[in-house]
C-alpha cells in the first residue's frame, strides 16, 4: 500500500497566509480604531444626554447647583429618577468633592442665547448714550421745543453736493429722530402715569 503523503501545495499555502493576515489585522489592528471611534461617539452622545438631564433637573429645582446635580448623576449612573427622588425627599444632594470638574455645558459657548434680558440691556446702551445726545437732551429740556412747521422747513433743504454737509445733515436728522422718539416715549409714560397704569 502506498503511503499517501499529505502535502500542501502553493495555492493552499497562499490562501492560509491571506486568511491568517486578515485574522491578525481584524483582531489586532482594526478593532481599536473602530472601538475608539465608537467610544468617542458614545461619550459625546452621553455628554449631550447628561447635559439634557442636568437641564431638566435644574428646571425643576433651580435652587440646586448644577455641579451637585452632575455629581449625583455621575454617582448613580445617570439615573434622573433617583436624583429627583433624592432632592424631593429632602435629603438634598451631596456636595461634590473639589477634584470633581464637570464638563462645561454646551450652552456656555453660545453666550448670546443664554443671556438674560437684563444682561442684554446692559450690553447694548440706549441710543442717547450711544450717540452722545445727553447734552442735546438737556438743551431741549431747558429750551422750548421747535415748532413742527420749522422742522418741516429744515427737512425741505436740498441735498448738498458736499459729502461732509450731507453727512452732517444725516447725523442731525438721526439725532432729531432719536430725540423725537424720546419725547414721545416720555409723553406716553407720563400719560400712563396720570391714568394710574404702570409705565415701561
Amino acid at each position: 500500500m502506498p503511503s499517501q503523503d499529505q502535502t500542501i501545495n502553493i495555492p493552499q499555502l497562499i490562501i492560509i497566509l491571506v486568511l491568517g493576515a486578515l485574522a491578525i489585522r481584524y483582531f489586532f489592528f482594526s478593532s481599536p480604531s473602530s472601538s475608539t471611534a465608537n467610544r468617542a461617539a458614545n461619550s459625546a452622545s452621553n455628554i449631550r444626554a447628561r447635559e439634557a438631564d442636568v437641564e431638566r433637573i435644574q428646571q425643576m429645582f433651580p435652587q440646586v447647583s448644577r455641579r451637585s446635580i452632575m455629581w449625583d448623576l455621575q454617582r448613580n449612573g445617570g439615573n434622573v429618577v433617583a436624583t429627583t427622588e433624592r432632592i424631593l425627599s429632602g435629603r438634598g444632594l451631596e456636595v461634590p468633592p473639589q477634584s470633581f470638574q464637570p464638563p462645561l455645558p454646551a450652552s456656555a459657548s453660545s453666550t448670546p442665547s443664554s443671556n438674560t434680558p437684563a444682561q442684554a440691556k446692559a450690553l447694548q446702551p440706549d441710543l442717547i448714550t450711544r450717540y452722545n445726545l445727553k447734552s442735546k437732551l438737556e438743551e431741549q429740556s431747558t429750551s422750548s421745543a421747535i415748532p413742527p412747521e420749522e422742522e418741516t422747513k429744515k427737512q425741505g433743504q436740498a441735498w448738498s453736493a458736499n459729502k461732509g454737509e450731507r453727512q452732517a445733515l444725516l447725523q442731525r436728522r438721526r439725532e432729531e429722530m432719536i430725540l423725537a422718539a424720546r419725547r414721545k416715549m416720555e409723553a406716553k409714560v407720563a400719560a400712563e402715569a396720570a391714568l394710574g397704569k404702570p409705565g415701561l
